[in-house]
């Protein structure tokens, strides 16, 4: 398992030692004082890195006591402990109890494997013992959050949590922004053509050359299904987020005046979400869509990716449909001259 990102961790506290000035020494400034710190908390820094490295690397290895932990990154337990807890606020064995009962959280989610077994994987010897602590944890016994998820990651002030499919992620130094996303979506429209082309390139020049039925659903596509989709994705998300039931139902041939008041109601909502994700720098932020059989965990980046990339299509297919019924002023609805408009 290789680390994911470096971590960004507070400044180590000053050494101890004479807090004073000798004579005829200058002063030193708050500056060159923060300096010092800066340099004195990257070897506290790059140990602890090297610690989730390697708890990363040995998360079932449930013999391994402090002193094994200690010896993997090459340090004395004391010291080991020491600057552990003064960089993630968490002793190392409580840090890994907390990633494992984590990691069980995403099991009971993502798999049909009984509590028993999620409980020895984590590490405990009983039934009993794990429902004891994953109760103290997610305050509901494993079997009931099993049936009604919620967050996984456990409040901590390092910011480290079990992250799937099976490894461990640091905070970033920077938080991933809106114009980082919409980088990403560029980067992977590029990469996906480019496969595309170089899979196109293995066919006969009659497979390149036939045409394409339009098939995106299992339902035939019309502009009342379209639209309909358009607004329930958006309505299916923010129940996802809320851990609600979406009631797929509204989507059969839905009249165009419910359809508006449904629009009215989730799309300020979704976007409302959006902003607040954006604002607060949680695109990689996880959460839990119970909706999913079994439940997945999603990141509210890949989320709204998967939203513009789905919902692409399908204003394009309702524009030229519109446009074709004779209602031409939307265009090919495309978004370059909107978003360049003042707000």
């Amino acid at each position: 398992m290789s680390r994911a990102q470096v971590l960004s961790a507070p400044d180590a506290a000053p050494a101890a030692g004479h807090g004073g000035t000798r004579p005829g020494q200058p002063r030193t400034t708050g500056q060159s004082r923060q300096s010092r710190q800066s340099r004195q908390s990257r070897p506290a820094e790059d140990l602890f890195v090297r610690f989730v490295d390697s708890l990363a690397a040995h998360l079932d290895d449930h013999d391994a006591r402090g002193s094994d932990l200690a010896a993997r990154v090459y340090v004395s337990r004391f010291h080991f402990d020491r600057i552990v807890r003064a960089v993630s606020g968490e002793t190392p064995g409580r840090f890994r109890r907390r990633v494992l009962l984590e990691r069980a959280a995403y099991r009971l989610l993502t798999c049909n494997r009984d509590v028993l077994d999620i409980a020895v994987e984590a590490g405990y010897s009983s039934h009993e013992a794990f429902t004891r602590a994953f109760r103290r944890a997610y305050g509901v016994a494993p079997s009931r959050w099993r049936s009604s998820p919620r967050r996984i990651q456990l409040d901590t002030p390092n910011g480290v949590h079990f992250h799937p499919p099976g490894s461990l992620r640091l905070p970033a130094r920077t938080k991933v922004t809106a114009m980082d996303l919409l980088t990403r979506m560029v980067e992977h429209h590029i990469w996906l053509v480019g496969e595309m082309i170089e899979r196109a390139r293995r066919l006969p020049a009659d497979d390149l050359d036939k045409r394409i039925e339009l098939s995106v659903d299992d339902d035939p596509q019309t502009i009342r299904s379209l639209l309909s989709r358009l607004v329930g994705q958006m309505d299916m998300w923010n129940c996802a987020i809320a851990n609600r039931d979406y009631d797929w139902s509204l989507e059969d041939h839905e009249d165009l005046n419910a359809m508006r008041d449904r629009f009215a109601r989730v799309a300020p909502a979704f976007l409302s979400e959006v902003r607040d994700v954006v604002a607060n720098g949680r695109l990689d932020e996880t959460f839990v869509d119970a909706l999913c059989e079994p439940a997945e965990v999603f990141t509210y980046g890949g989320m709204i990716a998967h939203v513009l990339t789905f919902a692409a299509h399908r204003r394009t297919l309702v524009a030229l449909a519109l446009k074709e019924a004779g209602i031409e002023d939307l265009g090919w609805g495309d978004p370059m001259k909107w978003v360049a408009q003042p707000a």
